[in-house]
């Protein structure tokens, strides 16, 4: 939990928000082994709106959150094992 708090806070800095940039800076930088590197606009406009919960143009911690809590569902279907068929 640390770690998720201080790599947040390493990328919003005093603000304790993160632009786009600084999002998909983040994503690309910290993330690049649950999630594929962000190149196109698009991609980063629509993770930004579903992540911008107020509409304020930035993602803060609670916000950055469900991000996380996104990351962490699908890598945990990785390791469910398969139900065996009879």
């Amino acid at each position: 939990m640390l770690t998720i708090i201080q790599t947040f806070h390493q990328y919003s800095g005093q603000k304790c928000s993160l632009k786009k940039a600084d999002l998909k800076e983040l994503i690309n930088n910290e993330m690049n082994n649950f999630i594929v590197k962000i190149k196109e606009n698009d991609t980063l406009d629509k993770l930004f709106a579903d992540l911008d919960q107020n509409g304020d143009l930035e993602i803060d911690f609670k916000e950055f959150i469900a991000l996380i809590a996104m990351v962490t569902s699908a890598c945990n279907e990785l390791f469910v094992p398969k139900q065996q068929k009879n």
